[in-house]
């Protein structure tokens, strides 16, 4: 199997060799990192593909080559050209004979099931390559496959796009890393699983056979086995990720791990009713399931039939809202929605907000760029808008106040030297996403404007990479574009500081000309800042604040 420089990024075109972790003749386990590559958007280690021995190694340390070049080849074990059958019981389901083997009476795992490279044995013969939920960013953990393109016994090339994913940094496409053909989907749409979870395998073998079978029977035959064997199971409950419940549901390793870590029985993840492809529980169905129980109560019916007695509901008074079913929509959360809602949150309990407002004559920056907007245009290809010089001000202010400039990790302070400006760019129908301006010290207001249209554009277009949207340190929010005039914006964590943008507006305003008061029609703008007040108190928020301010009425038209 060849191992190719992957591509990084839509602009990165080729890459760095750092180091090898392997040296030839090396062993390489599925997912084990082999070597480390830098690129002009991000620096990160490579996984294998696939299980062999690393036979070559093409490209030495320190040597940059284009994107796609083979860079090494690992030999697979198994024949390469062996048939392979493919059996369409169910792309998402594993025989229950499989499931009886690994998963003791106790309900204990005796097979070490939590590794992907041992638990994921080859259940067909010849050359399989399983392919993993990448791990699109240093704290990304977990993500939901969105689409497959493919669908079990489709012939794949190599590169072609077989998946899509989201995250709660960015939403990509997945490629194949081999041409062959998809003999098995084991997650499907709309489900939620941790990086590293194989989600499908690919054989790379020249002759495929697929192999007709009745699905309703084999999946009744399935649960009637996987039914008896879960009698024995202790709670909570202790489940192979693979595993089905009564009625042929599939539990996702993230379902799993929730229902083991909130002490959920199997008997109450079955009461669940399912929102996720087929109607399988999602992780937003069991954490809704467990915040219903942790708040108001929920009646569980327990509808397993023991020897001795019945076993008894679990039940608790409720207050029910009572309203006729055809007056209300019932709109399911998209993924982006969901990420976004568990992301505030999060910041809620975490940072200490409090926010400081004030408000700033914008009508010299409005001047000059009505005067100027056209000639920069033509001249630098750039769109000139109050959004530039609000950055530009703010990256003067945090270099002047640094400590705005940080994030907090347990008692310490992680105070940064770089600043990454992130623009919150809002996407149809009701998505959030807050890639960054890299290096944004280092800019005028000329870059910053380039590079505050560059960002919201690839936003827009699904073009970021996970270097765009990681280590950002201070965040922007412009609700002003839709006319909201203030508000009182939520930190992006792990940042300590965000500034919300109003909109501008003419106002009546007393100033000074020749040493007396006059009243003056001028462009104002409330500019707030939310900062967490662990570590930004009200004096240094304030200062930050008005520093934003000075520079922006102290503009002198020179840019």
């Amino acid at each position: 199997m060849d191992i190719i420089m992957p591509k990084m990024g839509e602009s990165v075109n080729e890459g760095t060799i750092i180091k090898w972790h392997k040296k030839v003749g090396d062993v390489v386990k599925l997912d084990e990192i082999i070597f480390e590559i830098s690129t002009d958007k991000v620096d990160t280690e490579i996984p294998a593909a696939s299980a062999g021995v690393l036979s070559e190694i093409l490209v030495k340390e320190g040597d940059t080559v284009e994107v796609g070049t083979v860079v090494a080849r690992i030999k697979n074990s198994g024949a390469e050209n062996s048939e392979i059958v493919i059996s369409k019981k169910s792309s998402t389901e594993k025989s229950s004979q499989e499931i009886q083997k690994q998963i003791s009476p106790s309900g204990r795992n005796d097979n070490n099931l939590t590794s992907n490279s041992e638990s994921s044995k080859q259940n067909v013969q010849g050359n399989l390559i399983e392919i993993a939920m990448p791990k699109m960013g240093e704290s990304v953990m977990e993500g939901t496959i969105i689409k497959w393109n493919k669908k079990v016994g489709d012939a794949v090339k190599k590169d072609e796009m077989i998946f899509e994913i989201s995250t709660d940094k960015v939403d990509t496409e997945i490629p194949s890393p081999e041409a062959g053909t998809l003999v098995e989907i084991l997650v499907g749409e709309q489900e939620t699983v941790e990086v590293g979870t194989i989600v499908a395998k690919l054989s790379v073998g020249n002759q495929v056979k697929v192999q007709e079978g009745n699905n309703e029977e084999n999946k009744k035959e399935d649960v009637h086995e996987i039914k008896s064997m879960h009698d024995n199971f202790s709670k909570p409950v202790e489940l192979h990720s693979n595993e089905k419940g009564i009625g042929g549901g599939f539990f996702s390793p993230l379902v799993l791990s929730i229902a083991q870590k909130e002490n959920v029985s199997f008997d109450e993840l079955n009461s669940i009713k399912g929102t996720g492809l087929e109607g399988r529980v999602s992780k937003k169905d069991i954490l809704t399931y467990i915040e219903r129980r942790k708040t108001a109560g929920v009646q569980v019916q327990v509808k397993v039939q023991e020897k001795s007695e019945e076993r008894k509901s679990i039940s608790s008074a409720i207050t029910q809202q009572v309203y006729n079913a055809a007056d209300v929509e019932k709109i399911p959360m998209d993924n982006i929605r969901q990420r976004i809602m568990d992301h505030m949150v999060h910041s809620r309990d975490t940072s200490v907000h409090v926010t400081g407002l004030i408000e700033v004559d914008m009508t010299r920056i409005h001047n000059f760029i009505n005067s100027k907007k056209d000639e920069i245009m033509k001249s630098e290809n750039a769109k000139i808008t109050y959004m530039a010089f609000i950055a530009d001000a703010v990256v003067k202010s945090l270099k002047k106040y640094p400590l705005v400039n940080s994030s907090i990790d347990g008692n310490a302070i992680l105070q940064k030297k770089f600043i990454n400006l992130g623009i919150a760019v809002a996407i149809e129908p009701t998505g959030l996403i807050v890639p960054n301006i890299k290096g944004a010290g280092d800019k005028n207001v000329i870059g910053l404007a380039k590079a505050i249209a560059d960002i919201a554009n690839r936003a827009r277009t699904k073009k970021l990479t996970p270097d765009d949207i990681s280590n950002g340190t201070f965040t922007i929010t412009n609700y002003g574009v839709f006319g909201t005039i203030f508000g009182t914006p939520i930190i992006n964590q792990p940042e300590v500081a965000i500034l919300g943008v109003g909109a501008a507006q003419k106002k009546p305003v007393v100033i000074e000309v020749d040493g007396s008061d006059t009243i003056a029609i001028r462009n104002i703008m409330a500019l707030t800042l939310s900062h967490d007040h662990r570590l930004v108190d009200g004096m240094l928020g304030g200062m930050f604040l008005k520093n934003i301010k000075e520079v922006l009425e102290n503009f002198e038209g020179i840019i």
